[in-house]
């Protein structure tokens, strides 16, 4: 991992870069070693809500979200409130995870937190 204070759009092809966003309709289904992943550091779910969606259409970039809704099931613990909506550290920690293992379950365990309200089906029983 490399940081810069250059933006993303001037170090990389448009047609490489992904923003990872919980809103996109496009399912992350693997990690492809040509593009550049973009974890938006934009808080959306309370305040405004789909802004990383509009960002990335707005900027011509591709969009993937995470496959919570594939893997995950909602909890059925009526303290959650069944977000999707994770924080940049908990989305790193599913990507490299998921690098790691090339498994989605295994990654999501990983990175989703119980408070979220999405288990494994396996945890929901």
């Amino acid at each position: 991992m490399d940081t810069t204070q250059e933006s993303y759009l001037d170090l990389f092809p448009l047609e490489a870069v992904v923003y990872l966003t919980p809103d996109s309709e496009n399912v992350l289904e693997d990690i492809d070693a040509n593009k550049v992943y973009v974890l938006g550091g934009l808080v959306d779910e309370s305040i405004h809500k789909k802004l990383t969606l509009q960002r990335a259409q707005e900027q011509a970039l591709q969009t993937a979200r995470l496959p919570i809704r594939e893997y995950m099931v909602k909890s059925t613990s009526t303290r959650n409130y069944h977000s999707e909506t994770l924080a940049i550290n908990q989305v790193f920690d599913v990507l490299s995870t998921y690098y790691k293992t090339q498994s989605w379950p295994a990654a999501l365990k990983a990175g989703v937190a119980a408070g979220k309200g999405y288990v494994l089906p396996d945890a929901a029983k």
